[in-house]
């Protein structure tokens, strides 16, 4: 029992002198602490560590969470580690900021960095239960609290930080001091304020007003500031969405505790009291990150791109968690008129119940802005659902990696022959099957050949024009055409054009069925590449960030629109009237010309009817739409296979793809200018040639040069 109470006896000395120091201003000055001969060896490290800190606290800007907005400054997702707004004081209510004060620290604005009545008793309870059970922080130790959590980077400096010791409590307040010498207790409430946790993911009282009551701080009443500060204690326990009942007694405590330092009247705490807590159904439901967005593969691919951005940080995790917790605003390319415009056509050509997926992409032509994305199955993971994004590449989240884009890919041989010096009225002999087994093509490395290759036509051959053939998607005539050119220029076009495969990340492969569209892309390279013919040759990589701002308002690095002139405006031109023809009455894609927009495209259909699309634009906009089977392995969409319900029975590119470009494209070309397409030079054009001009440009190998 002796020992018993020579413990507490050193240790209401040491209460004692703490209390007295600080009164004094010793521990202010920066004095040692003679801990020694009051409680032993631990004593003495405890005043080490702490005469050893810093006097000035370091304290990192608080976590606010970064909005991502559609062009129209809509907002599509919001992405934080902790949901906070923060607001300056003046627009935070004075009833909020005395309510906070009442319940926490009803001294605050009379003490210094510690309120030592208030800590020596809540010490000489503590210290006579045995264990450290009662804080009797001011605000400004609390804000301390809070700011070294924040600033905890590891485990380890997290623990340190929330420990129940009274060497962290001695730590507070070294930094207290300093905080308190620094800053007004205005500013010093401001920062608490905007950076305590108001629970249910509410972090600072802007958005914990959001959240609870759809309001502002600055318009906050009475009983919603004293819910809102009893939950500062507890903010999971007394979280009005966990327990009402609890979070209303937290409340009416808060109403008594106003009402005892006179802050409020009996008749404005008896008013109060009656009010409820708050209307659970008007709880503002806080989204955070992609999964949330009205836009979610979209959103999770502007994600992506930012993450590609070592403006935002050195490291992948680094731009992450600066994304989530810098305040950036971010503003995109999405386009929320075309963006309505390409969902309506997805919603009204297919069902997200289908076997088969729809796709499609917009792009503006002469800057790269992808305006929408869209496809036909829902974000998710459950029945119907899917995480693939069937619009981009592989390499980022989500990406599905593309489908082999057939006769879509006409149009780069068409735009390599024309460099080349083919008129657009250039005949070959195109039957509806020819043979060029062990036939060479000419590749950027060589040759290649096929031992055993004997394509046909599934339309029209003929003695057949560039147009025409064009017109009818003769596979017989593109081939040759692809002969006589060389794989190699069609290969650099398609580059040029941003073309690639999209499952590999590697240049599309320079085989005897190129022209035909073997390798796998994805509606966002094809759209893009495809806007390039309507801007009269003028590539521009596609771009989905426009801007980032950092929460003063300064721009951060981003790619902008990034162009280069990669066909002439001639070679453009002429690619543009020859897929014109592919909508013109008798096309291909006769059926899907509306209004009197200049409008040209290309059909594609893939071998074993794996995928069909529709790729098309006007000077305006570029776009392309594909239906496909996006199961491993693929299967014939013709077999087991639906579109908006119904059995897939003949696919095509025109007919199956075909309609969810056209209700796409003319309700996004709605209200825009009409534009029409420059015509090619007449010596494009070339001479009348009644017959197959074999003495055309030839890369065969077979005796031409």
């Amino acid at each position: 029992m002796r020992t018993e109470r020579g413990g507490r006896s050193k240790a209401h000395s040491l209460i004692t002198f703490i209390g007295v120091s600080v009164l004094s201003g010793a521990l202010a000055a920066g004095l040692a602490i003679p801990f020694a001969g009051f409680a032993g060896q631990g004593s003495e490290q405890v005043a080490k560590s702490v005469q050893d800190l810093p006097r000035e606290l370091v304290v990192d800007p608080v976590a606010v969470r970064s909005r991502i907005l559609a062009s129209d400054g809509s907002l599509i997702a919001t992405l934080y580690e902790q949901n906070r707004i923060p607001v300056p004081l003046s627009r935070i209510s004075p009833i909020m900021r005395r309510a906070i004060v009442a319940i926490e620290d009803s001294r605050f604005y009379d003490h210094g960095a510690l309120d030592a009545k208030g800590t020596i008793r809540a010490m000489v309870r503590n210290q006579t239960e045995g264990e450290v059970q009662q804080g009797g922080s001011s605000i400004t130790q609390q804000y301390v609290k809070l700011s070294l959590v924040e600033k905890a980077k590891t485990a380890e400096e997290r623990q340190r930080a929330t420990a129940v010791t009274y060497e962290r409590k001695l730590t507070e307040l070294r930094y207290a001091i300093a905080i308190e010498s620094q800053l007004s207790k205005d500013e010093i409430l401001e920062r608490y304020l905007n950076l305590v946790n108001f629970g249910d993911g509410a972090y600072g009282v802007q958005a914990a007003a959001q959240h609870y009551f759809r309001t502002t701080a600055d318009k906050l009443t009475l009983p919603q500031a004293a819910m809102l500060a009893g939950l500062v204690k507890n903010p999971t326990g007394y979280d009005p969405t966990n327990d009402l009942a609890r979070a209303k007694a937290r409340r009416d405590v808060v109403l008594k505790r106003m009402l005892e330092l006179k802050v409020i009247s009996l008749r404005q705490a008896n008013a109060a009291v009656k009010t409820a807590v708050i209307n659970l159904k008007r709880v503002l439901p806080v989204p955070n990150g992609c999964a949330s967005s009205r836009y979610p593969f979209y959103c999770e691919y502007v994600v992506s791109k930012l993450l590609d951005n070592p403006a935002l940080g050195v490291t992948v995790k680094d731009r992450d968690h600066y994304l989530k917790t810098g305040g950036l605003l971010i503003r995109t390319s999405i386009d929320p008129r075309i963006q309505r415009a390409a969902q309506k056509s997805i919603t009204a050509h297919s069902k997200s119940t289908d076997t088969a997926i729809a796709a499609i992409t917009i792009v503006q032509p002469g800057s790269g802005l992808v305006k929408a994305m869209v496809q036909s199955k829902p974000y998710g993971n459950g029945r119907n659902h899917t995480n693939y994004n069937y619009n981009v590449e592989k390499s980022y989240a989500g990406g599905f990696g593309g489908f082999q884009n057939g006769s879509t890919m006409k149009a780069f041989t068409i735009a390599a022959a024309i460099q080349k010096g083919v008129p657009l009225n250039y005949r070959i002999n195109s039957p509806q099957q020819i043979n060029l087994s062990g036939k060479r093509f000419r590749t950027c490395s060589g040759w290649t050949r096929d031992p055993d290759y004997t394509p046909q036509n599934s339309t029209r051959g003929g003695n057949l024009t560039m147009v025409d053939a064009a017109r009818f998607s003769t596979n017989t005539y593109f081939l040759q055409l692809s002969q006589r050119v060389g794989l190699c220029p069609i290969a650099r076009v398609a580059t040029k054009l941003g073309m690639y495969n999209a499952q590999t990340l590697h240049p599309l492969d320079q085989v005897i069925s190129m022209t035909l569209g073997v390798g796998y892309v994805t509606p966002l390279m094809l759209s893009n590449a495809y806007a390039t013919f309507a801007a009269r040759g003028k590539y521009c990589k596609p771009l989905v960030v426009a801007s980032v701002r950092d929460k003063a308002g300064k721009y951060i690095d981003t790619p902008q629109i990034d162009c280069n002139q990669a066909l002439s405006p001639q070679v453009a031109d002429g690619v543009n009237r020859v897929l014109s023809a592919v909508m013109e009455p008798g096309g291909t894609g006769g059926r899907l010309n509306f209004g009197n927009w200049d409008l040209a495209g290309k059909t594609g259909t893939i071998q074993d009817n794996l995928a069909v699309w529709y790729a098309g634009y006007a000077p305006n906009l570029a776009g392309a739409a594909v239906v496909a089977d996006a199961n491993l392995p693929y299967t014939n969409l013709m077999y087991r296979h639906t579109l908006d319900g119904r059995d897939i029975s003949d696919p095509t590119g025109s007919g199956t793809a075909g309609p969810l470009w056209q209700t796409a494209m003319e309700g996004a070309l709605k209200g825009m200018p009409l534009r029409h397409f420059k015509a090619p030079p007449r010596k494009m054009l070339g001479a009348p040639q009644p017959a197959d001009q074999n003495g055309g440009p030839d890369a065969s190998g077979n005796g031409r040069r």
